[in-house]
């Protein structure tokens, strides 16, 4: 059956119809993993967004039940040039286009996704949504143009009530804009009392839990919008070691005052090269945001570089000059946690 992706400027590709037919409208990003598409579809880092993979074969080795992100996935819609339909991998539960059926995805396949990558690359993230015929592309494209969110995506994504990871080390409280699953299961693995809130606590309300450190999970979406939780984070400041990962690391920023960007095609993927600016060296990190805090603004917020992009120059990484707070874009690794646990020390807590 044919199916036709159809962009915010009036372009549009045709292929054939995959998964869902349930059309959504969402961002259109691409993605540069080679695999991991089953993370990469429930990351809720891309609630709202339509994914393009640049890989050309995906789902060779199917669906299984332990490597999701997310209990349901909240993806808009999959953009692929071929989708196995014969898997293989001793964990495979499923195909993927019978899960993206299943978990009402909607997607599209046999389409030139090189093309589609090379018009994002030179005209930027815009918006798109899907339709079934060509008379249905103007149609398709005035609703695309006139659509506004209902919502922050990150309310979409976020825990409801707050809840516990038990643990026998130190009490540390997420707040929850969109976490991983594999993020909790790494904060658990290093032992935390982990308590997780949603993404609109008070902050008089994380203070009551007397935590020894805040850790600001990553996200989707622009996080300008979120002026009530840039508030909370803002009074928390100064509290307890407080760091921030993904839209973590910029709602952290926004609230010290610094200014944001909109990247033009955003990083996501697990190739992307960040330089240490500190140690002088170069990591291969795994990122998925859209937005940037901006260079020019971070003296006068209290901020230092940490980390830069090596293929585009922007921020990657933020520490404070005077209180125990710091940011990266990318997921957390070794040395994040590290620095956080010898914050919490220092700090007394």
């Amino acid at each position: 059956m044919e199916r036709i992706l159809v962009l915010e400027d009036g372009t549009w590709f045709r292929g054939e119809a995959a998964g869902s037919d349930h059309f959504r409208i969402g961002s259109l990003i691409f993605n540069t993993a080679m695999t991991g598409y089953q993370e990469i579809i429930t990351d809720n880092a891309n609630a709202g967004s339509m994914v393009v993979m640049t890989y050309p074969l995906i789902g060779a080795y199917g669906i299984n039940r332990d490597d999701s992100e997310s209990l349901k996935p909240v993806l808009a819609g999959l953009i692929v040039r071929e989708i196995s339909d014969t898997p293989s991998n001793f964990r495979s539960a499923e195909t993927l286009e019978s899960y993206m059926k299943r978990m009402d995805i909607p997607g599209i396949k046999h389409v030139d996704t090189r093309a589609i990558v090379r018009h994002l690359r030179t005209h930027g993230t815009m918006r798109a949504s899907f339709c079934s015929k060509e008379a249905e592309i103007e149609g398709t494209i005035a609703a695309i143009k006139a659509y506004v969110p209902a919502e922050h995506p990150v309310k979409t994504v976020s825990a409801r009530s707050i809840y516990t990871i038990p643990g026998r080390g130190r009490k540390v409280l997420m707040i929850d804009y969109g976490v991983s699953l594999s993020m909790l299961r790494h904060c658990a693995a290093r032992g935390y009392d982990l308590i997780v809130a949603p993404y609109d606590i008070k902050a008089e309300t994380v203070l009551d839990y007397h935590p020894e450190g805040i850790l600001l999970s990553g996200g989707p979406g622009n996080p300008a919008f979120l002026f009530s939780q840039i508030e909370a984070i803002r009074k928390l400041i100064g509290t307890v070691p407080v760091y921030g990962y993904g839209l973590g690391c910029e709602l952290l920023g926004l609230a010290c005052g610094a200014d944001l960007e909109a990247l033009p095609h955003g990083h996501h993927g697990p190739n992307q090269a960040v330089v240490d600016v500190r140690a002088d060296r170069v990591l291969i990190t795994r990122q998925n945001h859209q937005y940037a805090l901006k260079a020019k603004s971070l003296d006068a917020a209290g901020l230092s570089l940490t980390y830069r992009s090596l293929n585009d120059g922007s921020v990657e990484g933020i520490e404070h000059s005077e209180y125990s707070c710091a940011g990266i874009e990318f997921d957390p690794d070794e040395q994040f946690f590290t620095a956080f646990e010898k914050a919490m020390e220092k700090e007394g807590h």
